[in-house]
Parts: C-alpha cells; sequence; structure tokens
C-alpha cells in the first residue's frame, strides 16, 4: 500500500532520509520524493532545474501499516500520515497509477512537450501525453503546466514542465475534458 506523509515544506529530503535510516526495509518497501522537470531562464539561457512535485509531502510503500506508523514515530519533522479522520488511507489504484505515468518508475516528472492547435492543447511527447484534460492552465513564459489532480481523497493543485513547440490560434484554451 502507498502513504502519504505530511512534513513541513522545505525538510522533504530530510524526512526521506531519516526514513530510510529509522525504518526497517522489512516494513517499508520505498520512500520517495516526487519531483519535475522544468526549464528555467537566468543568464540569458534557458536551463533545466528539478523542483518538487508535491511540496510538503513524502511517499511511503509499505504492507505493515501498523509497524510502519511505530516506527515513524521516531521520525523528528513528521506532521502527520494523510488520511481521513482518525483513519490512515493508503492512495487508490488510480492515484498510484497516475504517479506512476507521470514519474514512470523514477522520482521524476520530465519535461513534455506539446502544441496548441484549434484551441486545444495535444501533449506530443512526455509523460503528460493523455492527460490533457488535467491541465488547468499553461504558463508558456514559463514553460509551466498547472495541473489539477484528484489525489489523497482531495483536489491536488501541482506544475510540472511543458514545453508548447508550436502554437496556431491566438487564443490558449484547454481541452477541458474531466482528468479523473
Amino acid at each position: 500500500m502507498w502513504y502519504v506523509m505530511q512534513v513541513r515544506t522545505g525538510t522533504e529530503e530530510t524526512i526521506q532520509q531519516q526514513c530510510k535510516r529509522t525504518v526497517s526495509p522489512d516494513i517499508m518497501e520505498c520512500c520517495y520524493v516526487p519531483y519535475y522537470e522544468r526549464m528555467r531562464r537566468y543568464r540569458g539561457a534557458w536551463h533545466r532545474e528539478q523542483r518538487l512535485l508535491f511540496p510538503g509531502y513524502v511517499f511511503l510503500v509499505s504492507d505493515n501499516l501498523e509497524a510502519l506508523y511505530r516506527d515513524l514515530k521516531h521520525v523528528i519533522g513528521l506532521t502527520k500520515l494523510i488520511g481521513t479522520g482518525r483513519e490512515i488511507v493508503p492512495l487508490t489504484e488510480e492515484e498510484i497509477a497516475l504517479i506512476r505515468k507521470l514519474g514512470s518508475d523514477t522520482e521524476l516528472v520530465e519535461l513534455s512537450r506539446g502544441i496548441i492547435t484549434g484551441g486545444r492543447t495535444v501533449i506530443t511527447d512526455g509523460p503528460l501525453k493523455g492527460l490533457e484534460g488535467c491541465i488547468r492552465r499553461i504558463d508558456r513564459h514559463k514553460r509551466i503546466a498547472y495541473l489539477e489532480v484528484e489525489m489523497m481523497g482531495r483536489i491536488v493543485e501541482t506544475q510540472v514542465g511543458l514545453e508548447i513547440v508550436s502554437k496556431d490560434r491566438p487564443d490558449n484554451l484547454i481541452d477541458k475534458s474531466p482528468c479523473r
């Protein structure tokens, strides 16, 4: 099962390292912090950067929630495991599939490329291909797509790198088909 741990923003990597040291590998299969790749312009040139996909969250994979919870009590800086009320709830299969599609087998969502044709955004290459309905807004100058995805029982907004390589109309309308 996949679980989500909420931490103070900026401490994700520190908490990830603590989890790997503190929690037994028999209890926790994996602990990761997903990133996305984007292009940013400074000093007159475009540079590749990596940013947190879900700031303030660390993802854990474990089949033994009770033992995981017990070992996580020794992690300094843990805010809480995400759930509903007092119950800790794992991610659904659809949420896991979305994370895997975005990041494949890595912790990095690579830069996508697309075109705007007839007022619709069409992703031609990258992890966003087929997920056009999740895109709520595009900032072509910053080369960022803002996504809304259902995650952890609510709508979560995040951003990923997207380069629009051509546009045939002056408006920036996007496909409003449902993401979920």
